[in-house]
């Protein structure tokens, strides 16, 4: 009669005993320093790109399209119980100093729209290493940065008292190239939507939202009511034939087209118009507390 095999081993049993609180916080030591271990290793490979590209030599190393690419994609894979504000500060403060070792530079900041939430959202986005210059007008920030070699900006995405962005309409001024927060939602912590002004390489750029610097005379209330649901924009009265400055964000692909043929339709005129910049597409997440609550 033929032997049969041996029976195969039973299955250990999973051990019921629960970590000590020792052995947590030795996982947790474990994990800091392999974290401090990553951000000295991304260091190196920063101090090699700054040999590589001679950066200190070209600018700001401020790259809106990869910094928006970079915050997408991190909201997207986030998990867990971390708070998407703890982890969207983290990598903003990350990302702005080792940029700023790269080639250093200065955020300037118009706070005539309010100090406290200017000051958040240059903190929030750019950290406590980067030098912090506030001025108390929109024109004295552009100004500044006009001066500079690679410094920013930061002007309030909303209505103001002066046109600044006409500074930004000739071809060698610097130009907006983010819109802050890169992550929108309806808690964040530091939501005042912002511009970023700065003077940044072409292939830096995203454009995939045109900035427009457009006057026009006729303007009112009814036209500004026409334009809203093809852009946004920001208005300044010009007592000049009853016109305005207007700075009009609109997808690339045909939005400004669209808008002038409506300015057209509603009685008003056009009389100049010139591109000062693009930025990335809002992007926009679930709150904080309704992710919670789902």
């Amino acid at each position: 009669m033929p032997k049969l095999p041996p029976s195969p081993p039973s299955p250990q049993k999973p051990s019921l005993q629960k970590p000590s609180l020792q052995d947590l916080r030795r996982d947790i030591d474990a994990i800091d320093e392999q974290m401090h271990s990553l951000l000295m290793r991304r260091g190196a490979i920063i101090d090699r790109l700054i040999a590589v590209k001679q950066t200190q030599e070209v600018g700001s190393a401020f790259r809106p399209a990869r910094e928006a690419d970079m915050m997408r994609r991190m909201a997207e894979r986030h998990r867990g119980i971390l708070p998407l504000d703890t982890v969207e500060s983290i990598w903003r403060v990350i990302i702005a100093t080792f940029t700023y070792v790269q080639a250093p530079f200065s955020v300037h900041a118009d706070l005539s729209a309010g100090d406290a939430a200017m000051r958040d959202s240059a903190r929030f986005h750019f950290g406590f290493t980067v030098p912090f210059v506030p001025h108390f007008s929109a024109p004295a920030a552009v100004e500044a940065v006009t001066r500079s070699k690679g410094d920013l900006a930061l002007m309030a995405a909303a209505g103001g008292r002066t046109a600044w962005w006409t500074a930004l309409e000739a071809p060698g001024a610097p130009k907006i190239i983010a819109r802050l927060p890169f992550i929108e939602r309806a808690d964040h912590p530091a939501a005042l939507p912002v511009f970023v002004v700065s003077r940044v390489a072409a292939d830096a750029m995203v454009t995939e939202v045109e900035m427009w610097s457009v006057r026009v005379a006729g303007w009112s209330a009814e036209v500004a009511r026409s334009l809203s649901p093809l852009a946004d924009i920001i208005a300044v009265p010009d007592a000049t034939f009853e016109g305005a400055a207007l700075l009009i964000s609109v997808p690339a692909a045909g939005g400004l087209a669209a808008v002038s043929a409506a300015l057209v339709a509603a009685g008003a005129s056009i009389r100049s118009m010139a591109l000062v910049g693009s930025h990335a597409t809002r992007y926009t997440v679930a709150s904080t507390a309704a992710a919670t609550a789902g």
